[in-house]
C-alpha cells in the first residue's frame, strides 16, 4: 500500500545548498539566511525579512551574489565605516553618474568616515548625527584633516585659519549619509534613518550676477572675430549647459527647421576622460528652437570647420561634434573657461562664470516676460518650481515694476474719473 507523501510545511526550509534557508516566521513575515562575505575577509550569516517568499530570496540572493563578487557585505553591527564602503560600491555605483560617485566617495573620506566611521552601524543615534553635522561646520577643515601638519601651518605652528566648510557642503555630506542610511531601511538592517530626524538649515542659494542686455550685446560683439563665435551665441541666446554645447552634434541639428536636440553632454571623467554621457537629468533631453542669429553663426562656423578640417588633412579626428580643436578633438570644458575669461577680459567686462551665462539668458526673458513654463522647457529644468527657486529675485524685481505700473494708473484720490462710457455693457 502507497503512503500519500504529506504536503510540505509553509515552513520549508529546502534551497540549494550555497543559498542559504528561507522560511516563514510566526508574525507572518518571510526570513531568508545565509553566509555572505564580510569585512576582514571574514564569513558572517546575515538575515533579511521580506513580505513574501519571493521578496526574502530576492534580497539574500543580491546580497550573496554581491558577496561572490568579492564585495564585503555589511550588517547593522557592522562600523558606519564597513557599510558605507559596501553602499558606495556595490550599490550607489550603479545608479550614480561617475562625477558623483566620485564626490560621494570624497564625502564619506574626508568626513564621513573621520567623523562616524567607528561608530556601529546600529548604535548610530540622531544625536550622534546631529553632533557630527554641528562639528563640521564649527571645525576647521585644515586641523580636523591633519593638513596643517602636513604643511606646519595653521593650527600647527598656533595660526588656525579657521577654514570651514560652506552649508551647502554640510547639507551635501548629510544627504551623502541619509541616502546610504535609507538603503540600510529597505534591507532591514536598520529599522528607521536616524540621520532623516536631523534638520539642516537650507543652504543659501550661491549668488550669481547675470549680465544686463546692455553687456551681453557688448560680449556677442566681442566674440564676432573669435573662432566660437556660434558657441557664445548658443549659450547666451538659449541658454544651453557648457557640457550640452561641447556634446551637441552636427546630427543634433536641424538647420532648415531651425531646431537643435538636446541629449547629451560632454563631461570629463576619471576613468574615461573626455566622454559623452547623457544629459543631468531626464528633463533635460530636450528639442529647443534656435533664433535666427545662431542659425547664422552656425552655418558660418560650420563653413569654417571645414576649411580645418582641410588643412588638418589627416590628422583631423572625425566625431561629428560641432565645437572642437583645430584638430577636430572634443574641447575640454577646462580650457574653454579660460578662453571665456579672455573673451571677458578683451570686452572689458567683469569677471563671470560660463554657467552664469545660462542664468543671464533666463534673467534677460524674465524680464522681457517670458512666461516661466517656456523658460523652464528651454533650460531643461527638472520642474517648474527649481526655475522659479533660482530666479527668485528676479520674480520680486518684476513684481515691483507691476505695482508700479498698478500705481501709476490708479493714480492719485484727486485725479479725474475715467469718461462715462456710451453705453452699458451687460
Amino acid at each position: 500500500m502507497t503512503t500519500a507523501r504529506p504536503a510540505p510545511s509553509r515552513r520549508s526550509r529546502t534551497r540549494a545548498n550555497g543559498d542559504g534557508t528561507v522560511y516563514q516566521r510566526k508574525d507572518g513575515r518571510w526570513e531568508a539566511a545565509g553566509y555572505v562575505l564580510a569585512p576582514g575577509n571574514t564569513r558572517k550569516r546575515v538575515r533579511v525579512y521580506g513580505t513574501t517568499r519571493k521578496d526574502a530570496t530576492t534580497k539574500l540572493t543580491e546580497k550573496i551574489a554581491a558577496s561572490n563578487r568579492g564585495l564585503p557585505i555589511a550588517a547593522a553591527d557592522s562600523t558606519v565605516s564597513a557599510y558605507l564602503v559596501y553602499w558606495l560600491d556595490a550599490v550607489a555605483v550603479h545608479h550614480l553618474r561617475e562625477n558623483t560617485h566620485t564626490r560621494y566617495a570624497a564625502s564619506i573620506r574626508l568626513h564621513l568616515n573621520p567623523g562616524l566611521g567607528t561608530k556601529k552601524l546600529a548604535r548610530l543615534t540622531t544625536r550622534d548625527v546631529r553632533t557630527f553635522l554641528d562639528g563640521l561646520r564649527t571645525t576647521c577643515q585644515c586641523c580636523a584633516q591633519n593638513r596643517d601638519s602636513v604643511r606646519r601651518s595653521c593650527c600647527a605652528i598656533g595660526q588656525c585659519c579657521g577654514k570651514r566648510l560652506s552649508p551647502l557642503t554640510v547639507t551635501y555630506v548629510h544627504a551623502v549619509l541619509k541616502s546610504a542610511l535609507e538603503h540600510a531601511v529597505r534591507e532591514d538592517e536598520l529599522p528607521r534613518n536616524v540621520a532623516r530626524n536631523v534638520k539642516t538649515t537650507t543652504p543659501r542659494p550661491r549668488r550669481f550676477q547675470p549680465l544686463t542686455a546692455a553687456e551681453a550685446r557688448q560680449l556677442l560683439h566681442a566674440a564676432n572675430g573669435d573662432r566660437l563665435h556660434a558657441l557664445y551665441e548658443l549659450a547666451l541666446r538659449t541658454g544651453l549647459r557648457k557640457g550640452e554645447l561641447l556634446g551637441l552634434h552636427w546630427a543634433d541639428l536641424d538647420l532648415d527647421g531651425g531646431t537643435a536636440t538636446i541629449h547629451r553632454s560632454l563631461q570629463r571623467t576619471r576613468s574615461q576622460g573626455l566622454t559623452a554621457l547623457h544629459t543631468k537629468t531626464l528633463a533635460s533631453e530636450r528639442r529647443i528652437a534656435l533664433p535666427t542669429e545662431c542659425l547664422s553663426s552656425l552655418k558660418i562656423h560650420q563653413e569654417q570647420q571645414q576649411e580645418e578640417r582641410q588643412a588638418a588633412g589627416t590628422s583631423w579626428t572625425d566625431n561629428g561634434l560641432i565645437f572642437t580643436t583645430p584638430k577636430g578633438r572634443p574641447l575640454d570644458p577646462t580650457n574653454l573657461t579660460r578662453r571665456f575669461r579672455r573673451l571677458l577680459h578683451s570686452a572689458e567686462l567683469r569677471t563671470i562664470r560660463f554657467h552664469d551665462l545660462r542664468h543671464s539668458t533666463a534673467t534677460l526673458l524674465l524680464e522681457q516676460g517670458v512666461e516661466l513654463v517656456v523658460i523652464e522647457e528651454l533650460l531643461g529644468h527638472a520642474h517648474i518650481g527649481v526655475t522659479a527657486g533660482v530666479y527668485a529675485h528676479v520674480r520680486l524685481r518684476l513684481q515691483r515694476q507691476a505695482i508700479d505700473t498698478l500705481g501709476s494708473i490708479l493714480g492719485p484720490a484727486d485725479a479725474p474719473d475715467d469718461p462715462p462710457t456710451a453705453a452699458v455693457i451687460r
